[in-house]
């Protein structure tokens, strides 16, 4: 028996063991490792949840009450203004919000009220399946205490949509849903979401599209405000009456669907009218401060848009570029008589940079504008005007100087010339051809031919290069009369010349230098610029540029010893133009200033919206370099005034008048050499004095600008423009500056051969920004023009 037992166990010992030793069978296999991959994932997932959510930011209920307005700074830390609506109108909790509540349930999170997490992971389960579907995040997975939480400490802008944030939204979101009831996130919810034309919550919606409390709104109405936050720019019912309905079907249907509402109920609101009962508005005057600002608050909202964020829905902090003192001081130039403009319909667009790091302290959009005008038409910022020969330091000689070396005594030869395969004729602005003279007298005197050839022998794809690192978009395939006029705007313009004063650094213009947002992240915006040419090219076109206001096209924007260069541009009526408006023949449609210190940087336009408007005439004119220099005085009075260094890679040397090659001489004009370029013999002269050069080089006689001169002109700055100052400007301009007026009305090629209409116009099929640019493909008919000096 003994034995029989012993046989049983070792037969069962055995089984057992040849057990083991058998493989498992592969499904159990795949389970176990299966199972063991989500025990990982899910513990691996846990412990990056607890990571990401320490670093959470703190939310209390003064956060969750507050508006989304996002406030702006100035750089020194100072409230400047909101961007919402200044009265926002907080509504309690109360039985009369019950269908707007079980609106916005329905439609944005019909689990809500038994929802215990504040996350719903049904939701975000079906809204990751939606996206995988439709290859896109289109669908959101968010409760709408998720969505208060992301209104009251997170940003809107996409690139913040990672898995850090929503781990955090979702750890801050939990939180909240301990912390209050149902009810209170709802009130929360309700006037903290944006609604259009600056207005934060529901409530203040009501009031603004109803004139009514939320209370007192029917169904069809409570719906529209229940799905506008959604995309409340598209689903206005304003301005897109057909969106806003779609969008109110949809609530009303999610309500039905729900059982808020019964069938009868839905019939009769999704039938009426869209527009019942909306309130129109006459919009109310701005306040001083937003009038006067309007301008910089559109291109702040640009910018910070541009940047991903949405500045009406953020809950941002930006600290902008501007000056206040400054921007006051120049909409009060324009505006109250202090610079004197041909008639009130005569506009302006203008802008102030500083150099040394691109930030736009003031800016003009327009003048005598109506004060219901909210962030409308910024004349500062448009690129459809010609800058007539203000362009030419940034096209022409720049690259000239930058790319072939060439020295301001470099001879250049103004006589007959044609654009190339064409038989249009270039002249200057009097009609005449001057022969040979330098590369300072042409820029100086603003003479046509030079400049175009200056460009012809650089190339448009090499000066096009040059242009755009200074932010100035001269397509490559342009015809050569961009050399005497491009289009772009006075805040380009001041940018690029601002590449000028910073000896060759540019600084791409900004009005926002930090956003901070709610979560207490900061993104600085400032840089330390990039250089777009050497130090030499920057020093010597300042140096000729300061000729032009000295003795040359600018004199009216002469300040008796302040250190600054500019240069002056305009611009002429096309055929198309004259044809219509015959008397306009003898004015400007188009009048720039670009001028520069060393502190500040400044672009002027000057012209009408409209050809009916009127013309530039008299002393509008000079309107442009009236409002440069009273500006620049004004910006200038506590500041050092400090001239241009000139670097070791410029010869300095007196050089006989239009001597070619080169020759020097004790009593010969003061000319610039690139180091390594200058012909044998020619050294750099100590015995420099700018005086001197201004007296000898340009023949004239002219009063020496001291320092004490300046100290003594710039407190008149606002003085500027006033009766007598403008009779002393046209006397001056008439003893001066006659011919400046001339340039203006007499340079374009294109008047010479008007007659003979634009069938003789070579490529009159193409796209031209100016008829009288026979290579360009580009086309305005606006523009289509010849400019100048």
């Amino acid at each position: 028996m003994i034995s029989n037992d012993n046989n049983s166990n070792n037969q069962r010992q055995s089984r057992k063991e040849y057990r083991q030793k058998q493989p498992k069978p592969l499904w159990r296999r795949i389970l176990k490792w299966f199972f063991l991959a989500v025990l990982l994932l899910v513990i691996s997932g846990v412990g990056l949840f607890a990571y990401y959510a320490k670093d959470a930011p703190n939310i209390s209920q003064a956060q969750l009450e507050s508006g989304g307005s996002s406030g702006l700074y100035t750089t020194d830390g100072k409230f400047l203004l909101s961007l919402g609506s200044e009265k926002r109108i907080y509504v309690k909790d109360d039985p009369q919000l019950r269908l707007l509540k079980d609106a916005i349930v329905s439609v944005e999170d019909k689990r809500f009220y038994q929802d215990k997490l504040g996350v719903d992971p049904i939701r975000i389960v079906s809204s990751m399946l939606t996206n995988a579907k439709n290859k896109d995040i289109s669908a959101g997975g968010s409760t709408i205490t998720q969505q208060l939480v992301k209104l009251t400490v997170f940003s809107t802008k996409d690139s913040q949509r990672t898995l850090r944030r929503k781990a955090q939204e979702a750890w801050l979101a939990m939180r909240v849903q301990r912390e209050y009831s149902h009810d209170q996130i709802l009130e929360f919810y309700i006037n903290k979401v944006y609604m259009n034309y600056g207005n934060y919550g529901i409530g203040t919606a009501a009031n603004y599209y109803y004139g009514k409390k939320i209370g007192q709104l029917d169904l069809a109405q409570t719906a529209l405000l229940a799905g506008m936050p959604n995309r409340p720019t598209a689903y206005n019912p304003y301005t897109y009456p057909k969106y806003a309905k779609y969008r109110r079907n949809i609530v009303l249907k999610a309500m039905l669907d729900n059982k808020k509402i019964t069938q009868k109920q839905y019939d009769q609101a999704r039938k009426q009218s869209i527009k019942k009962g909306l309130k129109y508005h006459s919009q109310k005057a701005q306040s001083d401060l937003r009038k006067i600002d309007d301008p910089y608050i559109k291109e702040t909202v640009a910018e910070v848009q541009e940047k991903g964020f949405d500045p009406y829905r953020d809950n941002l902090k930006i600290t902008v570029n501007i000056n206040q003192a400054a921007q006051n001081k120049l909409h009060d130039l324009a505006n109250n008589g202090q610079v004197p403009f041909t008639s009130d319909k005569m506009q302006i667009g203008a802008t102030v940079v500083d150099p040394s790091n691109g930030h736009v302290i003031a800016i003009l959009g327009g003048r005598k504008l109506p004060s219901s005008v909210q962030l409308g038409l910024n004349r500062a910022v448009q690129t459809s005007r010609s800058t007539g020969s203000s362009i030419k330091p940034v096209l022409d000689y720049g690259p000239a100087i930058q790319y072939l070396n060439w020295s301001t005594a470099k001879t250049l030869d103004d006589s007959k010339y044609h654009y190339p395969g064409t038989n249009v004729q270039l002249y200057d602005w009097d009609n005449k051809y001057d022969g040979l003279m330098t590369m300072r007298h042409a820029l100086e005197q603003s003479r046509n031919v030079p400049a175009v050839k200056t460009l012809q022998e650089v190339g448009i794809k090499k000066a096009s290069k040059f242009a755009r690192n200074l932010g100035i978009d001269v397509p490559k395939h342009s015809g050569l009369s961009v050399a005497i006029g491009a289009n772009a705007s006075s805040t380009q313009m001041a940018g690029a010349f601002s590449a000028f004063a910073a000896m060759g650094v540019y600084h791409k213009p900004q009005f926002v230098s930090k956003i901070e947002t709610p979560d207490g992240l900061t993104r600085n915006y400032d840089s330390a610029g990039v250089r777009v040419m050497k130090k030499s090219t920057a020093y010597m076109i300042t140096d000729m540029l300061k000729g032009v206001i000295k003795t040359g096209s600018g004199t009216n924007a002469k300040i008796p010893g302040l250190h600054q260069a500019g240069k002056t541009g305009s611009v002429k009526y096309s055929d198309q133009d004259l044809a219509r408006y015959p008397g306009y023949a003898s004015t400007p449609k188009d009048s720039w200033f670009v001028g520069y210190t060393r502190s500040y940087s400044m672009g002027v336009w000057t012209g009408y919206d409209n050809l009916k408007d009127g013309t530039i005439s008299g002393i509008g004119q000079q309107s442009a370099q009236l409002i440069y220099k009273s500006m620049m005085t004004y910006l200038m009075q506590n500041k050092e005034n400090t001239d241009w260094e000139k670097p070791d890679s410029v010869i300095r040397a007196r050089i006989v008048k239009n001597s070619n090659p080169p020759e020097v001489s004790n009593t010969g004009q003061w000319q610039l050499f690139v180091r390594g370029h200058a012909p044998a013999g020619i050294v750099d002269d100590t015995g420099y004095d700018e005086d001197d050069e201004e007296v000898n080089s340009n023949n004239t006689t002219s009063t020496t600008n001291t320092q004490a001169n300046y100290a003594n002109n710039r407190n008149n700055a606002g003085q500027d423009g006033s009766n007598s100052q403008a009779s002393h400007n046209q006397r001056h301009s008439d003893q001066h500056n006659d011919n400046d007026d001339h340039r203006d009305q007499n340079q374009s090629s294109d008047q010479q051969h008007s007659n003979s209409g634009n069938n003789s116009r070579p490529n009159s099929n193409s796209t031209n920004q100016n008829n009288n640019r026979p290579e360009s493909n580009n086309t305005n008919n606006e523009n289509n023009t010849h400019d100048h000096h």
